[in-house]
């Protein structure tokens, strides 16, 4: 799809957050005793939160620049979150 000076384009964005290592996640324990108690044992579980949403925006890297800020102030805690984004063309 050609870009066009000016021209919005929608993106669809995926962002995952994840707790960063070493900090304590008592979800995933939870689920690991659960499991247990079913006589299903795993390890090392982690969970992630998926936020998807669409944003206009002039080009790619502005909607990234543009998610990245919305992680830093809103989607996450960037103290004790890694998050990763995904954007791609609607």
């Amino acid at each position: 799809m050609l870009q066009w000076e000016g021209l919005i384009m929608n993106y669809n964005v995926e962002v995952k957050t994840s707790l960063k290592k070493g900090m304590l996640n008592p979800e995933a324990s939870t689920i690991e005793k659960a499991l247990s108690l079913l006589n299903f044992e795993v390890n090392n579980t982690k969970t992630i939160n998926i936020i998807q949403f669409t944003l206009n925006a002039d080009s790619k890297d502005e909607a990234l620049s543009q998610v990245d800020e919305m992680c830093q102030k809103l989607l996450c805690n960037p103290v004790i979150h890694d998050y990763e984004i995904n954007i791609c063309e609607e």
